[in-house]
Formats: structure tokens, sequence, C-alpha cells
């Protein structure tokens, strides 16, 4: 059995478990399966890995996303970016990857009218990182409002 999952805490409110199960089914893929594995700790990862040798592919959502980075192998991140929310796992080795910033960036570009001459950005965790990047990216004057003063 294909084993993938989400990594991050709390996973309560996630829907991946449900949407990958439907996915899954919907193309015949009766040999995958999906599940939520909340970790009190990003250091709870190897422990993960060890448990579940058949995982091929982790989703990470908040608040790992940047905390991860340590942990993986190698990557295919831009180097503005230092937030991981994909990983694909080979032979024990973990590679990363930010999709957020493509979908991001999908979304964006076609929705852009001459009259939006800038942005507002909620947060600074790993998604706005992946917002600012497209933002600076395409030229996009941006102003970041958080909780948090760094």
């Amino acid at each position: 059995m294909r084993l993938f999952g989400l990594i991050g805490l709390p996973l309560t409110h996630s829907f991946s478990a449900h949407y990958f199960s439907e996915k899954f089914l919907k193309e015949g893929m009766s040999d995958c399966r999906y599940e939520l594995f909340p970790l009190s700790s990003i250091k709870e990862l190897p422990a993960l890995l060890e448990q579940y040798p058949n995982l091929e592919g982790l989703n990470v959502t908040s608040p790992y996303k940047e905390q991860v980075m340590k942990y993986l192998s190698s990557h295919s991140i831009p180097s503005a970016l230092s937030a991981c929310n994909c990983i694909r796992i080979k032979h024990g080795q973990c590679h990363g990857y930010n999709t957020d910033w493509i979908g991001f960036e999908k979304s964006l570009l076609p929705l852009l009218q001459p009259k939006q001459q800038a942005a507002l950005v909620l947060g600074k965790g790993g998604a706005a990182q992946a917002v600012l990047y497209v933002l600076k990216k395409n030229g996009i004057p941006y102003t970041v409002v958080s909780r948090q003063l760094q």
C-alpha cells in the first residue's frame, strides 16, 4: 500500500485526508492511502519516517513549513523562499518542494487589472512567503500586516 500524508499541528481543520482519499478513489488508485500525522514537534519527523517506511510523500502545513527545511536531503525551492509544503520520500531521502508560490502565481496573474497597483499581505507564515515571492517576482509593491513584529 502506497502511503501519503500531512504533517502539522493542529490538523483537526484539515480536509486533506478526505480530499486525497476521494481523489485516489476517483483515479482508480486503490493501492494509495492518505493519513493525517499531527506532530507536536518537527523533531518527531525522523521517527515518523522510521515508523512508516512505505511513506512516499507528505504535505506540510503550519507550523512546520519553515522548520522542515533542515530535514530535507535536497529541494527544488527557489532560493528566495525558506518554506516547504510538499515532500517526496524515496529511499529514505526527503526532497522538498514549494508549490504554494506556483499555485498563487497561476491564480493571481490572470486576475490582475491595471488599476490594481499594490497588495496587502496578511501574515508572515510559510504561505505568506510564497505570496511575497510572487509579488516581488512580478514587481507588485506590497504591505505586510502581521500579529508578529518581525
